[in-house]
């Protein structure tokens, strides 16, 4: 684990005994979470809430958790009583004053916590660890009106706290070591994964996650996507958990504006400036699924149910109306081109495989064949299968081959000229009515269609790479798509059983804008060394279910490819937030482009 990277108070006090007994104030669901890992790991717990409901509630919970436990043979009924029997709970903070380490979880307000301390100053012994759990507010203020600010620390576990294994422990400027160390040991007991982090708004795994949340919520305010499509897109696009407005009804969406206000005071990044929307759900009492009501409308208070309402889309998605497609055309002899036109090829499409030589478009049509091979050898796919679909591929050196082709779908080098010069040429030997669409990720679709003598024929259909395995496209309007155009390739996407999510054409589309922003923001914690990479990556598959960390998606996707995509993003919203980590933009002028350079943030064996 790294060190933390916060300057440390040079008085590291006396050593700090074996933390045995904790105190957890606050009794809420975290609270509660809370302390059954901590009696589960044999330490005695003392649960303190001022209501006494709340404190019934979290005995309750605690035997309805045990009890499944025992369900599913993950603990004994003997270790279950033994570890019910370490828990009590008290409505009076006094109850904390043999505790080694003291855990506040009561709600994210200064007030709030700052009278439990004042409290805990009073009761507890000298040497006693005072920890907070906030992930939103100041450990040094905090810390600062303690009248032991070198025992006081943040210790950020996440939700569910049995189940996530991240902790971020964070100290301030005035923390000790020695209570660094003491936590750090009790959290590595506790079978979590720690991570050292400094004090600001957010720390790492929220500090990253927030920003990100943040900007989905104010891309479903603007109306550029649905909230159903703006979710799928980052589950089917990036492997997520949960789709961002999900994730926000789950968090609380006045917490999540309250967390964000706290990162905006500090950095006065746009990117973490509350979306409106925010505070708009918040005031209205829609705060998520605890109220029943936040982007998405629940069953009841408190469940995961999401019930339908007049945001809705109907059953049966869209009424059809698109044109017919039995041939497609794949331009391109790269690995998204021949990934492509294997999808078509096993949905029963013919397609023409066109490439700037006939030897190119063999190559690919290779590829082709031994993707479905290996298909055929984890058997997804029987060999007569692989082998028809094979067969519905023809390969050729020429464009003029796509005059019969329903649907022409562009797959060529991420550069607009070579688009453009490709389009121009699909205007004159495409057929009437074919549908023209390019695979961009990044560049404006009109510009393709304006290349054309029709562009209300073209579209844009961002696959994800690698395309037999990625379920979603990105289905992309231009102000002049025709609406039966926009159908057809809505239904061919279902026929080729990909996920369709609709959004209008603007840097990035859905998920580019969404996640390389993130990425952009985890550089810049590095570039300001407030984290080192291997402690942001497991706080982002530890803390936020993410399958790569950050640095770890960067090295695959390219730091070249990721910084043009930045850039465009940038020169197109024109925010300063948005503006690409000087750190990347020196390490691409260095040649450390990722795996595929073999050194990007980390070292790579070279294929």
């Amino acid at each position: 684990m790294a060190t933390p990277l916060s300057p440390l108070s040079p008085r590291s006090g006396t050593s700090v005994p074996p933390l045995r007994t904790v105190a957890v104030v606050g009794l809420g669901t975290m609270g509660t979470g809370i302390a059954e890992v901590l009696a589960g790991a044999g330490r005695d717990v003392v649960g303190i809430d001022i209501s006494a409901a709340r404190a019934a509630r979290c005995v309750a919970a605690l035997e309805s958790s045990t009890a499944r436990a025992v369900e599913r043979g993950r603990l004994t009924a003997e270790q279950r009583t033994e570890l019910l029997a370490r828990v009590t709970t008290s409505t009076d903070v006094v109850a904390a004053a043999g505790a080694d380490l003291v855990i506040e979880v009561v709600p994210e307000s200064y007030e709030a916590k700052q009278q439990v301390f004042r409290e805990l100053d009073a009761v507890v012994r000298p040497e006693t660890i005072l920890a907070t759990g906030t992930n939103a507010l100041s450990v040094t203020r905090l810390a600062a009106d303690s009248a032991r600010p070198e025992r006081v620390l943040g210790l950020h576990f996440f939700n569910p706290a049995p189940a996530m294994k991240l902790v971020e422990v964070v100290s301030s400027v005035l923390t000790s070591p020695a209570a660094v160390t003491a936590v750090t040991d009790l959290a590595l007991d506790l079978g979590k994964e720690p991570v050292a982090v400094g004090d600001r708004p957010g720390f790492v795994a929220d500090g990253l996650l927030f920003g990100y949340l943040n900007q989905a919520a104010a891309m479903y305010e603007a109306h550029y996507a649905s909230r159903e499509d703006i979710d799928a897109a980052m589950r089917l696009g990036c492997g997520l958990p949960m789709g961002p407005l999900a994730l926000l009804d789950l968090i609380g969406v006045d917490t999540a504006r309250t967390v964000l206000e706290a990162m905006y005071t500090e950095s006065h990044d746009r990117l973490h400036a509350p979306a409106p929307i925010l505070g708009q759900l918040s005031e209205a009492g829609l705060t998520g699924r605890k109220a029943g009501r936040g982007f998405y409308t629940y069953e009841e208070p408190g469940s995961a149910a999401v019930a339908r309402d007049a945001l809705t889309p109907p059953e049966g998605g869209r009424p059809t109306g698109g044109r017919p497609v039995r041939s497609v055309g794949v331009a391109g002899s790269g690995t998204m081109a021949s990934g492509i036109a294997e999808v078509f090829a096993k949905a029963g499409y013919h397609v023409v495989l066109a490439a700037r030589s006939a030897e190119k478009a063999q190559g690919a049509r290779a590829r082709i064949g031994k993707s479905l091979a290996r298909s055929v050898d984890k058997g997804r796919m029987t060999a007569e299968a692989a082998a028809q679909a094979l067969e519905r591929v023809r390969p050729t050196g020429s464009y003029d081959d796509f005059a019969d082709v329903d649907l022409a779908v562009e797959a060529v080098a991420e550069d607009l000229e070579v688009k453009r010069q490709l389009f121009g040429t699909l205007d004159k030997v495409c057929k009437p009515g074919a549908v023209l669409a390019t695979t961009t990720s990044s560049l404006p679709v009109i510009a393709c269609a304006r290349a054309t003598s029709r562009p209300q024929d073209v579209v844009g259909m961002h696959f994800f790479n690698p395309a037999p395995a990625m379920k979603l496209v990105e289905v992309v309007r231009t102000v002049l798509t025709g609406d039966d155009v926009h159908a057809t390739v809505r239904e061919v996407c279902h026929a080729i059983r990909k996920h369709p999510v609709d959004c209008g054409d603007r840097a990035g589309f859905i998920v580019n804008a969404l996640l390389f922003p993130y990425l952009n923001n985890a550089v810049k914690m590095v570039q300001e060394h407030y984290a080192d990479i291997d402690d942001i990556d497991a706080a982002m598959k530890l803390g936020g279910g993410y399958p790569m960390g950050p640095f770890e998606l960067l090295d695959v996707v390219g730091l070249d490819v990721s910084l043009a995509i930045e850039k465009v993003l940038h020169r197109e919203f024109r925010d300063p937030g948005l503006a690409p980590a000087p750190l990347l933009e020196h390490l691409v002028a260095a040649g450390c482009l990722g795996r595929k350079s073999g050194r990007g943030f980390r070292e790579h064996a070279k294929h």
